[in-house]
């Protein structure tokens, strides 16, 4: 039973970790590139909307779903028949830990800003809020990308390693 239980929080570590990873993926491929092109007006609104609408429990599940699967696959790694496998779910977590970290520290202050910015009389129009938004939420996002990219790569690495030793690893 003990065995079942790591298998299949390593598996769910790996699917919503790879969730994540491909959320951030996207939007650095091709969602961010595709509103570059847009005017100032429409790419503020749409990442409003973008942001308003990715609040949901299907997200919140990849999200948080990650780092609690992953959390919980490393504890049940702990014990001496799973040392092959620990440092990559450790490895896994810290990189989706720099995921969270950025998320809340610079995207979600960034979202909150563009939220608040008004076009009524004296405050900045679309321009000047795209302006201090884009280039600085791009580049976090990349760094979101490819640190959710690092950890599902662990993660399948230490899925590897499970399969090996027989998912007494």
């Amino acid at each position: 039973m003990y065995d079942s239980i790591r298998t299949a929080s390593l598996i769910a570590a790996t699917l919503t970790t790879g969730l994540s990873a491909g959320l951030f993926y996207a939007f650095a491929c091709a969602v961010m590139p595709g509103l570059r092109r847009s005017d100032d007006h429409t790419f503020v609104t749409a990442m409003r909307r973008i942001n308003v609408a990715i609040l949901n429990g299907w997200f919140g599940l990849g999200f948080f779903g990650a780092l609690l699967f992953t959390a919980v696959a490393a504890g049940m790694h702990l014990r001496a028949d799973g040392h092959a496998v620990l440092p990559w779910l450790i490895a896994a977590l810290a990189l989706y830990l720099v995921l969270i970290v950025t998320t809340f520290a610079v995207n979600v202050p960034l979202n909150d800003q563009l939220e608040a910015a008004g076009t009524a009389d004296g405050q900045p129009g679309p321009a000047a809020v795209r302006q201090r938004f884009e280039a600085r939420w791009v580049r976090w996002n990349v760094l979101r990308a490819v640190s959710g990219t690092a950890a599902l790569g662990c993660l399948v690495w230490a899925l590897v390693l499970h399969g090996r030793m027989g998912g007494a690893a």
